[in-house]
């Protein structure tokens, strides 16, 4: 037994030192001490066990939309987006915290588009990967951060969804600001660049939509107005914030999974040798690597109803945090599990989350890192980290994780 306090959510973000630095050092002694843990900073209930975590995100009966959590959930309400009076829930929030119909009604085109561009986009992406690394011949030392994994992603959705080659800095920038939004934390000055471009963004989207409805190209933007005009139920303000709910849910957890795991793979020299000799197991690589270092930490559910939950009483508005690094680490579900295994038995993870929330954008992300790591080791075979022994530089991004730098040497 130990005195020692249990840890507030605040404990369980890049602010908390010993967190960041490892964060299941907090994370073990959490779900051995108290798997449920009721936290009264956040008035949240966290879980910290696989079975636990599982088991809420796979549930539809809950709830995502922070409008219905109690007025004690204090970080959930943190999200409520402020809207005048009689503007509809579906114009200031996206699917990323919708509940049903109006989730299922927006998502299911939008996945249906999606997953249709996806299914045909390897092309696409391996031209991408080549070109940035073609911009890369030469060099002996770089950021990989900055020269290559910032670009793939953003790149890749701005290719999907039409946007002129001119305009893809400010595109970047403005999907850099807008990743602001799921920061419970931000300040006045991070609060007023996130609605600079979130204000950009739309009157982008705007100009796209208003294009693409007299001459539609090959892009998802195209697409959308195509199943809008074909009956889909969405209107113009609900497609262009959920293109914006692309961009935040999925630029920066792609930049971070392709960096996370080129930084296992160089610390496991074994595991990288693996993927060298095969790369056919590139797949099961993306898995392990979802599953041991998952760029996003944590995500939440409310309660629809009085229920138990990890054995704890909840009654209807009460939240609950899942920490998916955890549940990826937990002992009873994966052996050995804070070590880098590319050839571990499949258990499925839960890094993407689960159930009606599931992460629309997990098949690119899969594709892009997928391509990115084996074409980076095929054209740079010695990459290594320009000095192995230096601490990452994890950057200060609540409930994500990823580097600010990664500095190689080919």
């Amino acid at each position: 037994m130990t005195d020692k306090p249990l840890p507030s959510m605040v404990e369980l973000t890049p602010f908390n030192p010993v967190y960041q630095a490892n964060p299941h050092e907090v994370l073990d002694d959490l779900r051995e001490r108290c798997p449920a843990h009721r936290d009264p900073t956040s008035g949240s209930l966290i879980l910290t066990r696989y079975a636990d975590v599982r088991g809420v995100v796979n549930n539809r009966d809950l709830w995502r939309d922070p409008i219905r959590a109690e007025e004690g959930a204090i970080m959930q309400r943190r999200f409520l987006a402020a809207a005048p009076e009689g503007v509809p829930r579906t114009h200031v929030a996206s699917i990323l915290t919708l509940d049903d119909p109006d989730h299922g009604r927006i998502r299911q085109p939008l996945a249906q588009a999606l997953y249709a561009r996806v299914a045909r986009f390897r092309p696409a992406v391996e031209q991408l990967v080549d070109a940035t690394l073609d911009a890369l011949e030469g060099e002996t030392e770089f950021d990989l951060m900055d020269r290559y994994c910032v670009l793939i992603p953003i790149e890749a959705i701005a290719c999907i969804l039409g946007v002129d080659q001119s305009r893809l800095a400010e595109f970047r920038s403005w999907s850099e600001g807008v990743i602001q939004a799921l920061n419970p934390f931000r300040n006045a000055e991070q609060t007023a660049v996130m609605e600079t471009s979130a204000a950009a963004l739309n009157a982008y989207f705007t100009e796209l939509m208003a294009l693409r409805r007299k001459a539609p190209q090959d892009d998802l933007i195209s697409d959308m107005v195509t199943l809008q005009a074909e009956g889909a139920e969405l209107d113009d303000e609900e497609m262009r914030l959920n293109l914006q709910a692309l961009l935040v849910g999925g630029n920066l957890t792609t930049t971070d999974l392709i960096g996370n795991t080129v930084r296992n793979l160089l610390l496991n020299p074994s595991e990288l040798a693996k993927l060298k000799a095969d790369p056919g197991i590139i797949n099961a690589v993306v898995e392990e690597a979802l599953r041991f270092e998952p760029p996003i930490d944590v995500t939440s559910r409310i309660s629809s109803s009085e229920m138990e939950i990890g054995g704890c009483p909840m009654r209807q508005g009460q939240v609950m945090t899942v920490s998916l690094r955890a549940a990826n680490h937990d002992p009873e579900v994966y052996d050995d599990p804070h070590r880098f295994d590319v050839s571990r038995k499949h258990r499925p993870h839960v890094a993407f989350g689960g159930g009606a929330h599931i992460c629309i954008g997990a098949p690119l992300a899969r594709l892009e890192t997928a391509v990115a790591l084996v074409k980076l080791f095929e054209r740079f075979p010695d990459l290594k980290l320009a000095d192995p022994d230096a601490a990452p530089t994890w950057r200060t991004l609540p409930f994500f994780r990823g580097m600010e730098t990664l500095r190689v040497v080919v």
